[in-house]
């Protein structure tokens, strides 16, 4: 494993010149850094480098912080500023990048009684997501990451919790949720036994038999397929979700992927059959990237290949506005354009994926396609989510906006001062 103070270690990256080398650690201050040797025997294309997609997955790249801030860091680096000056530097920067998005702090955090849960979000009706304290980090960190604020050693950032019985009473008092998603970091980094502490209940003690769905966000399937076949308690997760299955629940893997290649070694594709023959499903999701994935022809295949191994496409998200976006998003149109002429090369089986999908503050809002409409060019939006469920599958429309790359951009089309659902959802804040 290697992180920010070992790059230099890391032998392959001699291939770099020494300029892009110290870039690379000027970024690694400020957003987390970490692969594993997995990753770097197996994934990456040297050859290619630094434009190999899973490099540019897994390895800082200048253009992730703005020119002022890489500039202003690199000097204090250079001239060997103290080690105090240097945090400060970078603690304002984090903070400038919006470090937890679409109010995940303001307006996720449940409450019970008088108590703020801070280990868990509730946004929508029917899902609660938790974040076990053993399961946040990850086998290795992905560039893009929108929660890369729970990986840079700041309290006041993280979410996290070790309270199971929290967490199962708040479960308890909610008889609308049906599904529980256990996140991170990555769920997967955590011992068997640690897991099980937080899902067992959810088959053993009756005031949660509404809870039918078990989701876990993993890239473990990608970063670290050792988890499912040789870790040595691989055999006891995979009785886990056995057991689970077998009491009825439906355990989901909401598998991140980001590119087709993270699929094509032996040992990840083993770690799929045996998720699979336990009964739970894998449901992939990832954002549609600039230097990574922009293309349509990239999703397809991405798409075709997790469809031929029994996975099922769900989600195409946009960059969300938060840490290294300036880097990797790209406009609306153009994420609309890739998804739009991927779906085209497939059959209706890798036709389930969602998308392009913005995880905004109100909900989630698909881009359902660019039209004209009464001489107006518009894009056609919708909620897949929302926090009113009433908003979920109703159509709105924005002004054609051939630069802009999050809903907060965007302005109602046909002379409409507002969204339909904005003076409800201002309400919600007050």
């Amino acid at each position: 494993m290697f992180t920010s103070r070992q790059l230099d270690e890391i032998p392959q990256l001699r291939c770099l010149p020494e300029e892009q080398r110290f870039a690379m650690k000027v970024v690694a201050s400020v957003l987390p850094f970490r692969v594993n040797r997995y990753v770097i025997e197996n994934l990456i294309h040297w050859d290619n480098a630094p434009d190999d997609p899973i490099f540019q997955l897994t390895f800082p790249q200048p253009g992730m912080l703005s020119p002022a801030d890489f500039d202003q860091v690199a000097r204090m680096i250079k001239s060997g500023s103290p080690k105090e000056e240097l945090a400060a530097a970078v603690c304002k920067i984090r903070h400038d990048l919006n470090p937890h998005p679409a109010g995940q702090q303001e307006l996720n955090v449940p409450t019970m009684g008088d108590e703020k849960l801070g280990g868990m979000q509730h946004k929508y009706r029917e899902i609660v997501l938790f974040f076990p304290s053993q399961g946040q980090t990850c086998h290795s960190y992905c560039t893009f990451c929108f929660r890369w604020a729970q990986f840079v050693g700041d309290k006041e950032l993280k979410f996290a919790s070790s309270e199971a019985n929290t967490l199962h009473d708040y479960l308890a008092a909610k008889p609308d949720v049906t599904d529980l998603l256990v996140t991170g970091g990555d769920p997967m980094v955590m011992k068997t036994w640690n897991l099980a502490y937080y899902l067992d209940p959810l088959v053993t003690d009756p005031r949660l038999a509404h809870v039918e769905t078990i989701r876990i966000g993993t890239k473990s399937l990608t970063f670290w397929p050792q988890r499912f076949l040789t870790d040595k308690d691989a055999d006891d997760m995979l009785r886990l979700f056995e057991r689970l299955v077998g009491a009825g629940k439906h355990v989901a893997l909401m598998a991140h992927y980001s590119h087709w290649r993270e699929m094509e070694t032996e040992i990840a594709r083993e770690a799929i059959r045996r998720v699979r023959e336990t009964g739970a499903t894998i449901h992939s999701q990832g954002p549609v990237l600039a230097h990574i994935n922009d293309s349509a022809s990239t999703w397809a295949r991405t798409w075709r290949t997790q469809v031929n191994l029994g996975i099922i496409p769900y989600y195409m998200f946009v960059e969300r506005d938060t840490g290294a976006r300036r880097y990797f998003e790209l406009p609306l149109v153009k994420a609309w354009e890739i998804y739009s002429g991927a779906i085209k090369m497939l059959s209706g089986l890798g036709r389930t994926a969602r998308g392009p999908s913005m995880s905004t503050e109100p909900g989630k809002v698909e881009i359902q396609g660019v039209a004209e409409i009464r001489g107006e060019k518009v894009f056609v939006l919708r909620f897949i989510q929302g926090r009113n469920p009433e908003w979920v599958q109703r159509p709105f429309f924005a002004k054609f906006d051939d630069k802009a790359t999050w809903l907060d951009q965007l302005r109602p089309a046909f002379g409409e001062k507002k969204f339909f659902f904005e003076d409800e959802f201002h309400a919600m804040n007050i």
